[in-house]
């Protein structure tokens, strides 16, 4: 299957959180995002709702200073 390229923009904050996450995960940044959209898709198909009820807001992003 082909991949398709799409042009991302995202806050510092939220990539921050997705690059830390994808470390976790032993992920590139960019598998970790298709791994996430890939589930979000897959719960809607399950259920027929998005994984959040306030998709359209934005993510509240603080974290703990260390």
């Amino acid at each position: 299957m082909a991949k398709k390229q799409v042009p991302l923009r995202l806050n510092e904050a939220l990539y921050d959180a997705l690059a830390a996450w994808a470390e976790d995960d032993f992920r590139s940044v960019n598998g970790q995002i298709e791994y996430l959209l890939t589930e979000c898709v897959r719960q809607r198909k399950k259920n027929g709702k998005y994984v959040s009820e306030h998709l359209d807001e934005p993510p509240e992003l603080t974290f703990p200073s260390s």
